[in-house]
Parts: structure tokens; sequence; C-alpha cells
């Protein structure tokens, strides 16, 4: 990992499926000197996103790895896997990526390739945490970063933000509200692990 000692930012890439607005906001702050790290590589298991867009008019290199273009689903993650290394990463983000990431690509960046999740983990795991809360009657939920393992987000948790429920919440106005300490959850703890370092000790993450 890099730190303000090694004299450069660190160095991010991450991967997008959809809209890209974790992204812009890692864009936004990276355009901080002091912010310690910038976006040297975004990609997508698609083409045609707005991620990318997003990443083409800030000059960010991009690149699309589509599983449709590999015979099994472990070469379309070797290949993944690969290309993220060649822009030697200190940090891999999944920021709206829609495919779980297998075994070859967690071999080559393991323990330093974090994803959010729209619920405060352990609850409501997988792809409709706002839903779930919702449905479950909790009085509040949040967001959650982790450092991204083989499970479904199972992680070790690095960061969490507490949003409350209100009366009137739907699904939609509950998850804007989410998106929105997500991302803020998302800037502030990926620009701390770039400056400060991070040490996972089993199920405890320390920033710092």
């Amino acid at each position: 990992m890099s730190s303000p000692a090694s004299g450069r930012p660190g160095r991010l890439v991450v991967l997008v499926s959809g809209s890209g607005t974790n992204l812009q906001a890692l864009l936004d702050a990276c355009a901080d000197p002091g912010y310690g790290a910038r976006v040297v590589a975004v990609g997508s298991d698609r083409d045609g996103t707005e991620g990318l867009a997003r990443a083409e008019r800030a000059g960010v290199p991009t690149f699309v790895e589509r599983v449709g273009d590999h015979h099994s689903r472990d070469a379309w993650d070797e290949a993944l896997a690969a290309t993220v290394a060649s822009y030697e990463p200190d940090l891999v983000v999944l920021a709206g990526f829609m495919k779980l990431v297998g075994e070859p690509f967690l071999a080559a960046h393991g323990g330093r390739t974090v994803n959010t999740h729209p619920a405060l983990s352990p609850s409501f795991p997988g792809m409709h945490g706002p839903r779930d809360a919702l449905a479950h009657g909790v009085k509040v939920t949040g967001a959650t970063l982790f450092v991204v393992d083989a499970g479904v987000d199972t992680g070790v948790i690095l960061a969490q933000s507490a949003v409350p429920v209100r009366d009137d919440d739907d699904v939609e106005t509950l998850h804007e509200r989410i998106k929105a300490a997500e991302r803020a959850m998302l800037t502030d703890t990926v620009g701390r692990m770039v400056r400060e370092g991070f040490t996972v000790e089993g199920r405890r993450a320390r920033l710092g």
C-alpha cells in the first residue's frame, strides 16, 4: 500500500457495470492532490456503460472484459485479473461491479480489493439490501465497505455508515439515501487506506 512517504499517489483500478456514480465520487476526490490517490484505469464487464464514459471524459484509460468472450468463467476471471494487474494497482475498487470475482482474481488481488454493500453487514447480503431491510422492518440500515473474499458480501468490514429508515420510505427513497452515504464512506475510507495504510487481523480491520 502506498503512503505519503512513497512520493506518489496510491493507484486505484475501479471496476464498474453501470452508471458509475461511485466512480465519479472517487474521480472527484482524486482531483484534490491531498487525497493521495488517483484512478489509473476503469474496467467493465460490458460495453457502453456510463461508468466507462465518465472515465473517458476524465482522461482515464478504460478496458472491457466480457464473460461471453471467454470459454469459461475461470478464464474470464484470469483475464480480468491479468488486465487489472497490468495497471499495477495499490487498491482495486468494485464500484457497482455486478459480477462476483473468483479464485483466480482473488489470488492476484485478494486483500486489496474492496466493495460496497447497501446494508449494514452481515445483515441483508445479496442483491436486494434496501428491499430486505424494509421488509424486515429495521429502523436503521446503511452501507458497508468491505475487503472482498470468496463469499457474497462476507468480507472483513472496513467501514460502515448508518442510515435511518423513515416511516414513509420505499425501496427507491431508502436506496437513494443509502447511496449518498455509501459514496461519502467510500471516498473517505479509500483515501485513508491509501494515505495511512490498513491491516487486517482475523475479522478486524484497522486503518493507519
